[in-house]
């Protein structure tokens, strides 16, 4: 009898007749967003009498691509994000029948660029991560056209830097870090340059193009969304930088050390407080048709959006989150108990 109920419901929500629900929260996306959830999972499967999530680290592009392909038990339930669902998702969740989602923020995250204990200590400008990393540079002082990225030392990028070879080894492109970084590092350095600045009142795609993308000639090396492996290669080569979040910052300090960017460092005060440049909100995202099936869910968020998880003292904080202001942090918990829809409408086109 209740398997037949079970069926009923999820036939109701548009899910195969066939296709019984799991007892099981699935939930995939962001590597940075991970270890929390991790964390998270853990102490649900512990306490609640519920079975322990099931995460996998996909990147948030990655993990939104599989969030919105649809409904049904063979769909996750969950998706992270350390950048917050592009309107094209939202659209491509709706042409698949995920209509009914809600949006949950976290907490922020700094994206640090750092490099071995034993490598030098660096000081960058968003001009410089600009210079060093994109894909297209100026090809006039005040940026009113670009050339390919012709720089391939750091002294060449900035004489008061090393004269060393540009390595950066960061996420690719699937990853919510690399999407953050070409957006708040990369970007804004390339609006250092008046013209390129210029560009986007007169062609916002091709501005995009220019100002967000990285150079693909060696530099930059993609180290996949296993952001240890990033801390292992640093550890290899002191030369070479790396592109992570905080968290990640926080737990590998016997090994890495945080490059100033603009003058801050990725600290906790600075993050919360925006001084340091290159931060972040991070998210997840719930597919609601599913709470009202799978086990579980409603749950598994109260228990990531609850003080004690996400608070100030919350037992995430310990482990490199850094917390919302608590009104933010109860709005979000509010959001979580009542699934509130989110709304499209409000991201930019």
């Amino acid at each position: 009898m209740k398997k037949t109920i079970l069926t009923a419901s999820l036939i109701a929500f548009g899910f195969s007749g066939s296709a019984f629900a799991r007892d099981q929260i699935q939930i995939v996306g962001s590597s940075t967003v991970y270890p929390f959830a991790t964390v998270v999972a853990e102490r649900f499967g512990k306490t609640s009498g519920f079975k322990t999530p099931v995460i996998e680290s996909t990147g948030s592009g990655g993990g939104l691509k599989l969030f919105c392909k649809g409904l049904g038990t063979e769909h996750p339930d969950i998706t992270n994000a350390s950048r917050r669902i592009k309107a094209k998702e939202v659209k491509n969740c709706s042409k698949n029948g995920v209509t009914d989602i809600t949006e949950i923020k976290v907490g922020f995250d700094g994206i640090a660029m750092a490099n071995a204990k034993a490598g030098p200590m660096l000081e960058l400008s968003l001009k410089d991560i600009y210079l060093a990393l994109a894909k297209d540079v100026p090809a006039d002082p005040n940026g009113d056209t670009v050339k390919p990225n012709p720089y391939k030392m750091w002294n060449e990028v900035n004489p008061a830097l090393p004269n060393a070879p540009i390595v950066v080894v960061g996420p690719p492109p699937t990853s919510g870090t690399r999407d953050a970084f070409n957006e708040l590092a990369i970007e804004r350095g390339c609006k250092k340059f008046p013209g390129r600045k210029a560009l986007k009142k007169k062609d916002k795609k091709l501005y995009k193009k220019e100002c967000r993308s990285i150079r693909e000639d060696g530099p930059y090396v993609e180290a996949g969304e296993n952001d240890n492996l990033i801390i292992e290669k640093l550890v290899a080569d002191p030369g070479a930088l790396g592109v992570f979040g905080y968290s990640f910052l926080d737990q590998n300090r016997d090994k890495v050390k945080a490059a100033k960017v603009d003058g801050v460092f990725p600290e906790f005060e600075a993050i919360s407080s925006g001084e340091y440049p290159v931060s972040r909100s991070l998210f997840f995202y719930i597919k609601n048709a599913h709470a009202a099936v799978i086990p579980g869910i409603k749950q598994y968020v109260a228990e990531f959006t609850n003080a004690k998880a996400i608070g100030s003292d919350g037992y995430l904080v310990s482990k490199g989150l850094i917390p919302l202001p608590e009104s933010d942090r109860a709005k979000f918990e509010k959001a979580g108990k009542s699934l509130t829809k989110f709304d499209g409408n409000v991201l930019k086109k």
